[in-house]
């Protein structure tokens, strides 16, 4: 048992922070409500100190080895420079197994971390929002085949607040450091400060695995949750984003589609120089300065000069460039100026519904209130019971013939697990028959 099963043992697991209401039985809180759990310990340490920073491949494969020689699940962290470079890449990855203690790799001095997939075959990761750092693992190599989310565990648990301070308080009883998740990761050498807060990150995140494992065990719904563990360990990066250029903060001021290839032509030329700069775009050229230059269309240097976003300590030859970046937008011929909003590849947005097809609006309408009546007995988020996507879809083109079969049929075709088809089709056959 480690140091923070024990204390939690002996806390009986804390309630700060907000567990699942209590149905009767014993619940991670193994406390009434009505009786307030003991003050949370800050926790200030690595329990074995900060670990030095691996950056050469001779400390890299010293930690492998220490990992491949561990046991149990391995819990892993990634820190990104969002805000301050560009892309998503990881600048710090976080590892703690038992067995092996707590590890700091510098994946820009160690870019190849494909070792610890080979010595960490068929162990389970334990990741907090694990969508959100699979993708830069991935990039340095790094691909758990098995996993578990403490962030998704705590939904489906029920728990109101699932930020990893939040639930290392509520469940475990100890309160993270704050306030280094937004730092630019980037940095070298690391301050001690973020190497600790990093450090900690990983500290406890087996012990919630381990409590939130026991939770949804108790709430008959382990089962759930590793299906869709499975489906995130299993799902195959991404696709590209198409006109990325689209979701620049307010476009929805711009109507005009030559002003749209404004848009374009510098958000086009901002993404080029942030890349070959590896800075954030938004420090280049911020998005509300893009959109006042679609909307104005400058005719020339001066007149762009004079506009928000434009004219403070920029010299003559940045000017210059994103005038020119205006001036091909206004030159294309109209068969290339791009179409106002995006193609429309699922059903129209709800709101328009009841005038496209009120018999649609109708189902929906009846579908939402059954799914949420349904997630709030489950006690978890209707997005984690199903997609509202799903939902459209279902309802929007229902099958010819409505049955369980050919309901379910349709929910996995939209990428539904099987326990939420088991949970859900009864309530949209429902809603599509009325």
């Amino acid at each position: 048992m480690t140091d923070a099963q024990e204390t939690a043992a002996d806390s009986s697991l804390r309630t700060t922070g907000g567990a699942p209401p209590d149905d009767g039985g014993s619940s991670v809180t193994g406390a009434p409500d009505s009786e307030p759990g003991p003050e949370p310990i800050p926790l200030l340490e690595p329990r074995e100190g900060i670990p030095s920073v691996v950056a050469d491949e001779e400390a890299l494969a010293e930690v492998i080895a220490a990992f491949a020689a561990g046991s149990g699940p391995v819990a892993v962290d990634a820190e990104r420079a969002s805000g301050y470079r560009y892309g998503q890449r990881a600048y710090l990855v976080q590892l703690r197994r038992e067995g092996a203690g707590t590890a700091l790799i510098d994946p820009v001095a160690c870019p190849d971390l494909s070792g610890f997939g080979e010595a960490l075959s068929g162990v389970e990761w334990v990741l907090h929002a694990a969508t959100q750092d699979l993708p830069c693992l991935r990039e340095i190599g790094m691909m758990p085949t098995h996993l578990f989310d403490t962030e998704l565990a705590g939904r489906l648990a029920g728990f109101p607040r699932v930020g990893l301070g939040a639930m290392v308080e509520g469940v475990l009883g100890f309160v993270l450091e704050k306030g280094h998740s937004a730092v630019d990761w980037s940095t070298r050498p690391l301050p001690e400060p973020w190497l600790r807060y990093a450090a900690l990150d990983v500290e406890l995140l087996v012990d919630l695995r381990d409590a939130l494992e026991k939770e949804l065990d108790r709430q008959g719904k382990l089962e759930w949750a590793q299906q869709e563990f499975d489906a995130i360990a299993s799902a195959p990066p991404p696709e590209p984003r198409k006109d990325p250029w689209r979701r620049t903060s307010g476009m929805h001021k711009v109507r005009r589609r030559r002003q749209l290839a404004v848009v374009r032509e510098l958000w086009q030329t901002r993404d080029r120089i942030a890349q070959r700069r590896d800075v954030s775009p938004g420090k280049v050229l911020s998005d509300a300065a893009i959109v006042e230059a679609a909307l104005s269309l400058p005719a020339n240097v001066h007149a762009l000069a004079a506009l928000n976003g434009f004219g403070h300590r920029m010299g003559r030859r940045q000017l210059e460039q994103w005038q020119a970046a205006v001036d091909r937008a206004k030159v294309l011929p109209d068969t290339q100026l791009p179409q106002p909003g995006q193609p429309v590849t699922g059903p129209p947005p709800p709101r328009a519904w009841a005038d496209k097809d009120p018999a649609a609006a109708a189902r929906l309408s009846a579908a939402r209130a059954g799914v949420s009546a349904l997630a709030e007995r489950l006690n978890m988020p209707q997005e984690n019971l199903i997609t509202p996507d799903t939902v459209r879809r279902v309802c929007w083109e229902p099958p010819n013939v409505v049955s369980a079969e050919s309901v379910g049929a349709a929910l996995e075709g939209y990428g539904a697990r099987p326990w939420q088809v088991g949970l859900v089709t009864s309530v949209l056959v429902a809603a599509l028959a009325a």
